[in-house]
């Protein structure tokens, strides 16, 4: 009895450990996906001017300018925002899942090292894989390394789509996988409602692309933000539950370690007793013969 109560306090205080640390990544995470819900507005709004500015630009030029299409097959390429570490649930089987039919016949530019084992697994095909930022500030450093890795494709395989396929978080109902248009950009969505064209210093051709660069750049930090703080979400949501589950476990263990004390001081008194019943029967026996 002592040896099965010794066990049970040692599944304890093992299960109050395996508490402390969940709660420990819940509250990391927790910070960080407070951290990335801070930065959207920013990268947003840093959209939104790159975007104010294409608008302006156009005004000078009637013609919309049309971004050249190479003539041989190139695959279209696809940036996909996924897990960089586990302990986050099913986050990254649904980023993959998602984004499955768009991973046919692209050339895959994959973003989190968790997701890209998966996808090994799975033998789907990457054309390059990134780690993904496990801190707000390396979101502007991860932008830029897919930015030249993109430019760098289009340069050697000529003028390509590109799409982004990012996780989003939402209060409430939890991950959308998003798919999005990177490049071509649409020109003609850009219609300012200003009149007056602005003065400009740069030749207008340089001027768009200079500016396309900003606008994209803005749209995959964007993504890397609704990623980082998507997977951080469903970190803490994973962690809550687990802490729940860890919560129940040690309701149990602490229970059967009453009861099993309890047991064991029954037993003892029952020991006890029949010790003394003992002792009262021989002195009971001896007094009979004196």
């Amino acid at each position: 009895m002592t040896e099965q109560l010794a066990d049970i306090s040692a599944q304890i205080a093992t299960v109050r450990q395996l508490g402390a640390v969940v709660n420990a990544m819940r509250g990391i995470a927790a910070a960080r996906a407070q951290q990335g819900r801070a930065l959207l507005p920013a990268a947003r709004a840093y959209g939104d001017v790159a975007a104010r500015a294409i608008e302006q630009a156009l005004l000078l030029d009637d013609t919309s300018p049309v971004t050249p299409m190479s003539h041989r097959t190139a695959p279209p390429g696809v940036i996909v925002f996924g897990a960089e570490q586990g302990f986050a649930g099913t986050f990254a089987d649904r980023v993959l899942d998602s984004a499955t039919s768009a991973l046919a016949n692209s050339h895959v530019f994959l973003v989190g090292d968790r997701t890209a084992s998966l996808a090994r697994e799975r033998g789907l095909p990457l054309a390059a894989t990134f780690a993904a930022p496990l801190r707000a500030a390396a979101i502007i450093e991860v932008a830029a390394v897919l930015i030249e890795a993109v430019t760098t494709y289009l340069d050697t395989s000529g003028a390509s789509r590109i799409d982004l396929i990012f996780p989003v978080w939402t209060p409430g109902k939890g991950l959308k996988v998003t798919q999005r248009r990177l490049l071509p950009l649409d020109f003609a969505r850009f219609s300012s409602v200003t009149s007056t064209p602005p003065l400009i210093q740069l030749p207008l051709p340089k001027l768009l692309d200079c500016l396309t660069e900003e606008y994209v750049f803005a749209q995959i930090c964007e993504a890397a933000t609704e990623s980082f703080a998507a997977e951080n979400e469903a970190r803490v949501s994973t962690m809550a539950s687990a802490s729940t589950n860890i919560a129940a476990k040690l309701e149990t263990l602490q229970g059967l370690e009453r009861m099993t004390r309890q047991e064991a001081v029954t037993a003892e008194v029952v020991e006890l007793a029949s010790g003394v019943r003992s002792r009262r029967h021989r002195q009971a026996a001896r007094d009979k013969y004196r």
